[in-house]
């Protein structure tokens, strides 16, 4: 049964580690992730962006997916389906399609008007019982054709919208989606240090986890990270185990073109990934 992130979260933030939220984009990522968290014992968030809940068809088809898929792997760590980077009426969608948790991303609106769409998903999330993640301050790259360089976000910014109720705040600082660029400046934790000690005991989010050096995940978690989130770096080897299987031949030889073999090397290297980033985060043995 999937439950809201917030009860992982603040064990998480009590016991200096981090949970990862795992994009998924269709079947074999849902199974993948699924897999390993259960093999490793660790809480998993499964993170839905609206493009790829586009692509998969709608969100009650992702809720129909892995509900399904969780009963009959026989999963027993605790899972959130998380809607990531969400609009407001994104968020209505997944909270009628059966999400246990939303984010709504209204880092694009001036502060007021955030401020009050958050106030209004509160409510609706705490009548639901789910987990609501708030952003302030843009992060950086491209989440669904919105470009952005990093920003760093106001800590005062960030009190008001923790004191609304949410269950966990992604703010900015200096993180950015998608491969990170040569002449990065890195994370600021000057602002997570100032963030933190704005909002006290809120489990905070680093999104843009693909590329960030470990020691720099290992003290953003010191300094009250919760959840991190991944997505580029899957698919980068989900490509790279596609690209060497077709480059070798294995898809000409005998069945080797059946979806189910064609696929796997990417799947596995997707579990690989998982596995070192939930070692990196420090949540195995945690669920």
């Amino acid at each position: 049964m999937l439950v809201s992130a917030k009860e992982m979260l603040e064990k998480a933030k009590a016991g200096h580690y981090a949970v990862g939220q795992f994009n998924i984009n269709n079947l074999e990522w849902t199974k993948s992730i699924l897999l390993t968290a259960e093999e490793l014992k660790s809480p998993v968030i499964l993170g839905v962006s609206e493009g790829a809940g586009k692509y998969m068809t709608g969100y009650k088809t992702v809720v129909g997916m892995v509900n399904g898929m969780m009963e009959e792997l026989g999963i027993t760590v605790p899972v959130a389906l998380h809607l990531d980077h969400g609009s407001y009426e994104g968020c209505l969608k997944c909270v009628e399609a059966g999400f246990s948790s939303i984010m709504f991303d209204g880092s694009h609106y001036p502060i007021e008007e955030n401020i009050e769409k958050t106030k209004e998903l509160v409510k609706i999330a705490n009548e639901h019982g789910m987990s609501l993640e708030a952003e302030v301050g843009s992060i950086g790259g491209e989440e669904d054709g919105v470009i952005g360089m990093g920003e760093c976000a106001d800590p005062n910014e960030c009190k008001s919208i923790a004191d609304l109720g949410v269950t966990m705040l992604a703010a900015g600082i200096g993180n950015i989606h998608g491969k990170y660029p040569a002449n990065w400046p890195g994370l600021s934790f000057e602002t997570l240090a100032a963030v933190k000690e704005k909002v006290g005991n809120m489990p905070l989010v680093l999104h843009g986890g693909t590329g960030i050096p470990e020691d720099m995940i290992k003290k953003a978690i010191s300094l009250g990270v919760a959840k991190i989130n991944v997505n580029t770096e899957c698919q980068l080897a989900f490509a790279a185990a596609t690209r060497k299987y077709i480059e070798e031949g294995k898809d000409l030889e005998g069945k080797g073109f059946d979806p189910r073999k064609l696929l796997a090397p990417g799947s596995e290297a997707i579990k690989e990934t998982v596995r070192e980033k939930i070692n990196l985060f420090g949540s195995a043995g945690k669920a």
